[in-house]
């Protein structure tokens, strides 16, 4: 999707803090942390929510949560743990049109 924020970012059309990259996904700091740790990974196969997601995407998805658990574990270093976040729609929280996970982690998250 050519006019999709995240999709620039992935591309490298958009420049970002990158935290990891594979031939599937892309992890970067999100620019408006709300923890000491704050990364988003993103699909590169543009997907607008977890609403939106059908049996087809399951294992996309599957596969994001284990690049999740990668990153927060060997990129991160966030063995004492983190907190993974899917925001979903405006009503939700989602303030972009991309599928996104966020990573918390750096301090005892409060509940």
């Amino acid at each position: 999707m050519t006019d999709c924020l995240f999709c620039k970012i992935a591309a490298g059309d958009i420049p970002s803090n990158k935290v990891y990259e594979d031939e599937n996904f892309f992890a970067f700091h999100d620019i408006h942390p709300k923890s000491p740790i704050h990364v988003l990974v993103i699909p590169k196969l543009h997907l607008q929510s977890l609403a939106d997601a059908t049996e087809q995407d399951t294992a996309l998805l599957g596969l994001m949560m284990d690049r999740v658990r990668h990153i927060a574990d060997a990129e991160l270093k966030l063995g004492v743990g983190y907190r993974v976040v899917i925001n979903v729609r405006e009503g939700g929280g989602q303030e972009v049109d991309h599928i996104h996970v966020h990573i918390l982690g750096g301090k005892k998250l409060p509940f």
